[in-house]
C-alpha cells in the first residue's frame, strides 16, 4: 500500500500498520455508508460545529480496532477526545472531516488516520468510503488506490486550480484582503475542499489547497500525504503544520509566492 515507514518506526510491525489500515478505513466506511443520504440527527457541539451518529460510531469503532491491535499505542478522536496521550505511537482520527458535506449529502468528505511517533505524522490517511478511494501517505511516497501519485508542478499562479474549505472562515481567521490578492490571480477558484481538497492536490487535480483554521485531527494525516506526493505543507506564517492551527498546501513550486500573497509585507 505504501513504502515501509521502518527507518522511522524500527521498533513498529510496518505489516501490522498496513493491515490494520486497510480495516480501519473497510469498517468505520460501512458505518459512514449506512448512514450516507438517509435521515440524520444532527447534534451541534461546544463549538457549534456539528455531530451525527455517523461520526460517533466510526469513531468508536476505530477506537476499539486500534486499541485491540495496538493495546500501548495512544488514541486522539475528534469526538472522543484521548487515550493514553503519553504514549510513544499514538493515532489521531477523524471520522468524517466535512460533516457539513456529510450532512448535506455531498462528496466532499472523508476520514483522516494519522500515526504519530513523537509529536510527528508519520503515516497519513484519506478515505472517501462512498467513492472507494484510499489515499495513504508515509512521507516519502503517496498512493491512491495502492498506486503512487504526484502533485503537479504548477509554475505560475496564474494557471493555478485553487480550493478552500470555506471563505468565510478566512474572513474570521486570516487577512481576508490577502486572500483575495491571491484569489484574483489563480486561473479557477473553487470554494469547497476539507479532506477531498488534499486528496485531489496529492493526485496532481488541483495546485492549491488552504484552510484558515484546522485542529490536529484536521490536518496532521495530510502532512505525509501532500509531502509523500512530492508537495509543500507549511501553516499560512510558512512555519511546520504539525504544531499550527492552518494550512497551506501546494505541489511545492510556487508556494513561497502563494505565502508572499497571503502574508502582509514587511519592511
Amino acid at each position: 500500500m505504501t513504502p515501509s515507514v521502518s527507518d522511522e518506526a524500527s521498533d513498529l510491525s510496518w505489516e501490522e500498520v498496513e493491515s490494520l489500515v486497510r480495516r480501519l478505513a473497510q469498517e468505520s466506511g460501512k458505518v459512514i455508508r449506512s448512514y450516507f443520504r438517509k435521515p440524520l440527527s444532527v447534534e451541534q457541539k461546544e463549538d457549534a460545529s456539528p455531530v451525527t451518529q455517523a461520526d460517533k460510531e466510526a469513531e468508536e469503532r476505530m477506537r476499539e480496532m486500534i486499541m485491540e491491535a495496538f493495546p500501548d499505542h495512544g488514541i486522539l478522536g475528534e469526538e472522543f477526545g484521548w487515550h493514553n496521550e503519553h504514549a510513544s505511537y499514538k493515532w489521531v482520527l477523524d471520522p468524517i472531516d466535512g460533516t457539513r458535506n456529510f450532512i448535506a449529502g455531498g462528496l466532499m468528505f472523508g476520514t483522516l488516520i494519522a500515526l504519530l511517533r513523537g509529536e510527528r505524522p508519520i503515516l497519513g490517511v484519506i478515505h472517501q468510503p462512498i467513492l472507494g478511494e484510499l489515499v495513504v501517505g508515509s512521507g516519502h511516497q503517496t498512493t491512491f488506490n495502492g498506486k503512487p501519485v504526484r502533485a503537479r508542478a504548477c509554475t505560475a499562479i496564474s494557471d493555478a486550480v485553487l480550493l478552500t474549505t470555506d471563505p468565510y472562515l478566512i474572513k474570521e481567521h486570516q487577512d481576508f484582503e490577502r486572500f483575495e490578492a491571491l484569489r484574483k490571480q489563480v486561473r479557477v477558484y473553487r470554494g469547497w475542499g476539507d479532506c477531498y481538497g488534499y486528496l485531489l492536490l496529492a493526485c496532481g487535480c488541483v495546485d492549491i489547497m488552504l484552510d484558515p483554521i484546522m485542529h490536529p485531527w484536521d490536518s496532521l494525516a495530510l502532512i505525509p500525504i501532500v509531502t509523500g506526493a512530492g508537495g509543500t505543507i507549511t501553516d499560512f506564517r510558512g512555519d511546520d503544520p504539525v504544531h499550527g492551527t492552518s494550512i497551506v498546501a501546494t505541489g511545492g513550486t510556487i508556494h513561497q509566492q502563494v505565502l508572499d500573497l497571503l502574508n502582509p509585507r514587511t519592511a
